[in-house]
């Protein structure tokens, strides 16, 4: 992921009111964020406990995305939408996102499972073990991340109301 500035990321949320851009915290460490190493930002807001954010960088834009955490969160430990590892060393939450535009004015919401603190992108450059690998453990990470970026950009085409 190229670098971003704050202005970069606080224009970039299309489904936030301008006094929700204003006041999104962005993520602590903001100035050490190693972007070649990470496929979107995500971070959860320390001074509202139920808020999360994201950027995804897609072909055409950047897309933020303000996110909610939900309520009640599953009993049993889900797979995260996004990275799918079955051996997560993270929690797993239920996150919901307004529609951009006029859809969401009007309340409707897109929800997805993710690793509760956005690790995602580190659990996909995770080396695989010798089981799920076969004989080329690269091949199956460079695999693992582009399969994250296509399921990042199906959700942010589904927060913009578009068809992934």
């Amino acid at each position: 992921m190229q670098s971003l500035t704050e202005s970069q990321i606080r224009t970039s949320f299309v489904n936030a009111t301008v006094r929700e851009r204003k006041s999104a915290t962005l993520p602590s460490g903001f100035d050490r964020i190693r972007w070649e190493d990470i496929d979107f930002l995500g971070w959860r807001d320390p001074k509202l406990p139920l808020a999360g954010y994201m950027v995804i960088p897609t072909d055409d834009r950047l897309v933020g995305i303000m996110l909610r955490l939900g309520g009640r969160q599953p009993r049993t430990r889900p797979q995260c939408s996004f990275c799918q590892d079955v051996q997560l060393p993270n929690e797993v939450a239920f996150y919901s996102a307004k529609v951009a535009g006029a859809a969401g004015r009007k309340g409707n919401t897109v929800g997805t499972l993710i690793c509760s603190g956005f690790e995602c992108s580190a659990n996909v450059r995770v080396r695989p073990s010798a089981i799920f690998a076969g004989d080329d453990p690269e091949a199956v990470r460079q695999s693992r991340i582009a399969v994250l970026r296509d399921h990042l950009g199906g959700f942010a085409h589904r927060v913009l109301g578009q068809a992934s």
